[in-house]
């Protein structure tokens, strides 16, 4: 297994984000954690990262008890901005460049293509959906065992996500990375996901993998979540 969560419990002063949640995430596939808003997971990805810390319980990536020195392992697209507005697209290939050794500086350049971006354009002159195109060429230029995505369809039109699902599709390398992908935007990655998570106030509610549910169950993703979320009292 490539991540592992043990019976972790994650607090924000009296709230509960995690609840005693146990997961474990294996190599070569792309996992859908799915949930409303304040379900707990972006808390779970920035558990993965070494952004913050289980209150009880243990979070570890390849065998090692994640520290902030896990991110040399872990590639996380936050679903805020973490840009310099003052830098060009290339400048900030450049500066990813230089900060992971891991960064495969010719595959971003070649992504900054495929995403039709502009090598010269500053930032802060970018389309909210351009700039998370970038996010995503930073994210998938490095070479590490674990990519998080969180929210990456966040506020982007139809065309823009169909891009980013076939960078995925392209980009990934599914022999030895798990990719998982935080999202409420279920039918855009319901045809690149292996296996879903549903998770609800901080409880794991439901898990299963994507093809049982169309076979077996004759269900959509979508349709199966609305199933588990009405069964705990919850419409989406």
């Amino acid at each position: 297994m490539n991540i592992e969560l043990k019976g972790v419990v994650k607090k924000y002063g009296a709230e509960k984000a995690l609840d005693n949640v146990t997961l474990y995430f294996e190599p070569g596939k792309i996992y859908g954690l799915l949930g409303p808003n304040g379900s707990g997971k972006s808390t779970t990805l920035k558990l993965i990262t070494g952004l913050v810390y289980p209150n009880s319980g243990t979070v570890t990536v390849l065998q090692e008890k994640v520290t902030r020195r896990i991110s040399k392992k872990v590639a996380y697209l936050t679903e805020l901005d973490m840009f310099y507005d003052s830098f060009t697209t290339g400048k900030m290939i450049e500066f990813y460049d230089s900060q992971f050794p891991d960064f495969d500086r010719d595959k971003a350049f070649h992504l900054l293509k495929e995403m039709e971006l502009p090598e010269n354009k500053k930032i802060k002159q970018l389309s909210k959906g351009n700039r998370g195109r970038l996010k995503l060429v930073l994210t998938l230029a490095r070479d590490v065992p674990v990519v998080l995505l969180d929210e990456p369809f966040s506020g982007l039109d139809p065309m823009v996500r169909d891009s980013i699902v076939t960078s995925l599709l392209t980009y990934i390398n599914f022999e030895k990375q798990t990719v998982i992908i935080a999202t409420h935007e279920i039918d855009e990655i319901e045809q690149i996901m292996d296996e879903v998570i549903a998770i609800y106030n901080g409880d794991i509610i439901g898990r299963e993998n994507v093809e049982a549910i169309r076979e077996e169950q004759g269900l959509s993703v979508l349709e199966w979540f609305k199933l588990i979320m009405r069964n705990k009292g919850k419409e989406v």
